[in-house]
């Protein structure tokens, strides 16, 4: 198992920009992928990002291609979400998730806003 913590959210204006961050308790190395997920007000979670942690190979939701850029630092056990063109739609609670095996672990969230 490994503890995830978020940190880097925060109230934005619609266009601007926040790099989210995720640092594991332990190395990431061993875990196949670790992705970014947000859920809003009386909406499912849902998943914004993946990233394969030994080739680097990622996905995205529809709804933030080309605005997102999720990558990773093995060396310092960390994930990054950078969010750009950010729109009030955007708003949300946003979670780390490690694929680890049983089960997959969570951070506590970090709180993204985003004004119009």
């Amino acid at each position: 198992q490994v503890q995830l913590v978020e940190s880097g959210g925060g109230l934005v204006q619609a266009g601007g920009s926040l790099r989210l961050s995720c640092t594991a308790s332990r190395s990431i190395f061993s875990i196949n992928a670790m992705g970014w997920y947000r859920q809003a007000p009386g909406k499912q979670r849902e998943l914004v990002a993946t990233i394969t942690t030994s080739g680097g190979r990622t996905n995205y939701a529809d709804s933030v291609q080309g605005r997102f850029t999720i990558s990773r630092d093995i060396a310092k056990n960390t994930v990054y979400l950078q969010m750009n063109s950010l729109k009030p739609e955007d708003t949300a609670v946003y979670y780390c998730n490690a694929a680890t095996r049983p089960t997959p672990n969570w951070g506590q969230g970090t709180q993204v806003t985003v004004s119009s």
